[in-house]
């Protein structure tokens, strides 16, 4: 429950900073964490193909 409450209060801070900040630096942001993602999911996938 009290990890339930900090994730929400993180989130609440994220979100908030994220309002106030210009929406190019915004968009950046978003795009270098996508492709960060998409990155950890095709290293994920190959390595899971692998141990296959």
């Amino acid at each position: 429950m009290v990890f339930l409450v900090a994730v929400l209060l993180l989130m609440g801070i994220l979100l908030g900073s994220a309002a106030h900040t210009p929406l190019p630096a915004f968009l950046a942001a978003a795009t270098v964490i996508g492709i960060w993602l998409l990155v950890f999911f095709v290293r994920e996938r190959r390595i899971a193909q692998n141990r296959s």
